[in-house]
């Protein structure tokens, strides 16, 4: 799990008069990664595609935009089928010129009802003034404007204009016409006389008659042409239901078409012969040798070059039990192709959802350790002790589920997968705490009003939360130090110097300083809480604080770190890798301290579960003498506390003891509220838990960019074997 699939590089050398069978029968496997060859080798040129490579492709081209025009998806699929070259030929053409045909007349029609659309927007204004539309156009001395405007400011504009003899205007619904006699011979004296005007013209339409009679005549055209436009959309339903399975067939064919007739361009071919190299899971070679041999026999020759080691970066280095040597060149050369190992996540089905939080940052480096595992185990209990309540625990699993069953993307699927693990450890805390939606009588159902953990909301429980913020710490030391071990363990075999410097003095750092800070030495310095949390307050596991003695061994030891790091940072850096590594080194407490987001989050999420149920059922206080304790008044009302709790005062009397009208508005208040908790939960607790690996964990060791194992073949859906 740690590790990605071990992989063998191989090669497949053969004559060229079996090339076609060679790529027929690899491609059915979908197993080999294959390398594009970089023309390195003497008397080799990169392969020409097989005949009927381009005439495939133009026909894939052709498919693909029949489908686009009919909006196609994969659930139209239907029944898988066999596409023969003859039905390509004769069904494809058929499909394409009714396709084309009925896309066309729809693309006339679209554009006459635009057309209209664009007449019917410039003829409403006229409509409105109602003047008949030969009489706005066709005067010798009289000037006509329309358009849109005030018409007191235009009209006070042109009463002292003095281009203008005499004028007259007529407004409606904001338009205006205007009916102008020039005083002079000046061109365009209405325009001059309407600048600075806030007046916007319409171009006036070349027609006669009522413009509302025109409206009426465009709207008719208009549900004419929608019509038309409905009963074109409806045949190319239909022909999409005719045609989808032959069409997503077709494309299937030709896309392996394609890729058979194009996979030439991978190898290293002469006249007589060819090579291709590429990558497969060790364990599957047998299975490669075994079908090359039983399609070609004695024609091919396979072999395994090299078994990749997870060494640093990646590099694929032989064995030893398997030949070093690839293919004979012309010269007696011999080389293989330089490349890296694709990656093979090998993770069981649990943990594989989480694979999308870790391709989301990268997707690891064959010599890298896969985290996928960690964020598994880690990710999910983060998460789930931050919210902590079984109401929202089952709901985070109900949306989980819903989107693990409910869709075909596999990265909505692992999101699902995902919150059905989140989900399940926030119901398991939430029964450890004893809480149901913020409520605590789960706590009294199942563990007699006694939960064995709280969350330390309430002035009586503080020492609850002191104990989470600790507890945060050490959970963020374990997470740090088990990403320090990796990214040491990646480097040791390569440079152990450097992995000595780089992460083994981290991680003396670490347990040295966080050692001595948990001693009893120099005890009066250190907040108190650390020596009695553990200790009876509130659990009694009898530690009490390391001695004194282990303190001072914890210093000797964060010390050494502490040389070792700056060693480092000198080693690199010269002179100022001194002062660097100095100052970097208190990264040994914040790194640590970043961790009590944890306990800062469980504490927010509660105190806002904690308002809304306030708000609804309303809660009363009573002094126990170690603090205050909170009750919600779900079984009687503010007076009834009163009367038989010595001592209780009423904190919110609660929407639900106030009348129907506030059992109403508190129910909507209830709902929505932990509707905001259960988002917010996602947001916070989600994110921060998120930010936890990304940025303290994965940032010890982990740096990415592996290439994705793409083997040569596909993933039949819509055809069936010829």
């Amino acid at each position: 799990m740690l590790r990605p699939e071990r992989m063998s590089k191989v090669s497949v050398t053969g004559s060229r008069a079996v090339m076609d069978d060679v790529i027929e029968t690899v491609h059915d496997l979908n197993l080999v990664h294959l390398n594009d060859y970089d023309g390195s080798w003497e008397g080799f040129e990169p392969g020409d595609p097989i005949e009927g490579a381009e005439t495939a492709s133009d026909k894939l081209v052709t498919v693909r935009s029949l489908e686009s025009i009919l909006d196609l998806d994969a659930e139209d699929a239907g029944p898988s089928r066999i596409v023969t070259d003859e039905a390509l030929e004769d069904e494809l053409e058929s499909v394409r010129s009714e396709v084309n045909e009925l896309d066309d007349r729809r693309t006339d029609v679209e554009n006459d009802l635009r057309d209209v659309e664009e007449r019917l927007d410039s003829m409403q204004p006229f409509a409105s003034l109602g003047i008949d539309l030969d009489l706005l156009s066709g005067y010798d001395s009289l000037e006509v404007a329309v358009g849109e405007g005030d018409a007191e400011e235009i009209r006070e504009t042109l009463a002292a204009a003095d281009e203008l003899r005499e004028f007259e205007l007529f407004s409606a619904d904001g338009t205006v016409a205007i009916f102008a006699y020039p005083g002079g011979d000046a061109d365009d004296a209405l325009g001059d006389a309407l600048v600075g005007v806030d007046f916007a013209a319409f171009e006036i339409p070349d027609a006669e008659g009522s413009p509302s009679e025109y409206v009426e005549e465009l709207e008719h055209e208009r549900q004419k042409l929608d019509s038309k436009l409905d009963s074109l959309e409806t045949e190319l339903h239909n022909l999409k239901l005719d045609t989808a399975g032959f069409l997503l067939a077709a494309e299937e064919k030709l896309s392996i078409d394609v890729q058979k007739a194009e996979a030439p361009l991978n190898f290293a071919t002469t006249d007589n012969a060819f090579v291709a190299e590429g990558w497969i899971p060790t364990e599957r070679y047998t299975e490669l040798a075994s079908a090359l041999g039983d399609a070609v026999g004695d024609h091919v020759e396979v072999d395994e070059l090299e078994r990749a080691e997870y060494t640093e970066h990646g590099h694929a280095h032989s064995t030893g039990t398997v030949s070093e040597e690839a293919v004979a060149t012309d010269g007696g050369h011999a080389t293989t192709m330089d490349d890296q190992p694709p990656v093979v996540q090998d993770n069981p089905g649990a943990v594989k959802p989480f694979e999308l939080l870790v391709e989301t940052i990268n997707r690891p480096k064959y010599d890298e350790f896969d985290p996928t595992v960690v964020l598994f185990l880690t990710f999910p209990a983060f998460f789930g002790f931050m919210i902590g309540d079984l109401g929202y625990g089952i709901l985070y699993m109900g949306v989980g589920y819903w989107l693990y069953s409910s869709f075909d993307s596999d990265a909505i699927n692992s999101l699902g997968g995902i919150a059905l693990w989140a989900g399940g450890f926030t119901a398991l805390f939430g029964v450890l705490y004893g809480e149901i939606f913020g409520l605590h009588q789960l706590g009294e159902w199942v563990w007699g009003g006694h939960p064995p953990i709280e969350k330390g909301l309430q002035p009586v429980g503080e020492s609850f939360a002191l104990t989470w913020m600790v507890v945060s710490i050490l959970l963020g030391l374990l997470h740090m130090t088990i990403g320090y071990v990796f990214g040491f363990i990646e480097e040791v075999g390569h440079d152990p110097v450097e992995a000595v410097l780089e992460s083994g003095s981290w991680v003396m750092l670490f347990a040295g300083v966080w050692t001595w800070i948990f001693s009893t030495q120099a005890s009066g310095t250190k907040p108190d809480f650390l020596f009695t949390i553990f200790n009876g307050d509130p659990f009694a596991f009898g530690f009490a604080g390391f001695s004194p003695a282990i303190g001072n061994v914890g210093l000797a030891v964060g010390g050494v770190g502490f040389l070792l790091y700056v060693a480092g940072e000198v080693k690199h850096l010269g002179g100022p890798g001194l002062v660097i590594g100095a100052l970097e080194s208190l990264s040994v407490l914040s790194d640590a301290l970043s961790y009590t987001r944890i306990a800062a989050v469980l504490l927010a999420k509660a105190g806002m579960a904690f308002v809304v149920n306030l708000l609804f059922f309303g809660v009363y206080a009573v002094d126990t003498g170690s603090g205050e304790e909170w009750h919600f008044l779900i079984n009687y009302g503010p007076q009834y506390a009163l009367d038989h709790y010595e001592g209780a005062t009423i904190m919110f009397p609660g929407l639900m003891h106030s009348g129907i009208a506030g059992v109403l508005g508190g129910l909507l208040v209830l709902v929505l509220g932990h509707l905001l908790v259960l988002a917010l939960g996602i947001t916070s607790a989600g994110l921060q838990a998120v930010r936890l690996e990304y940025v303290e964990f994965f940032g010890k060791f982990y740096e990415g960019g592996g290439e994705e194992y793409e083997p040569f073949g596909y993933e039949r859906t819509h055809t069936t074997q010829d």
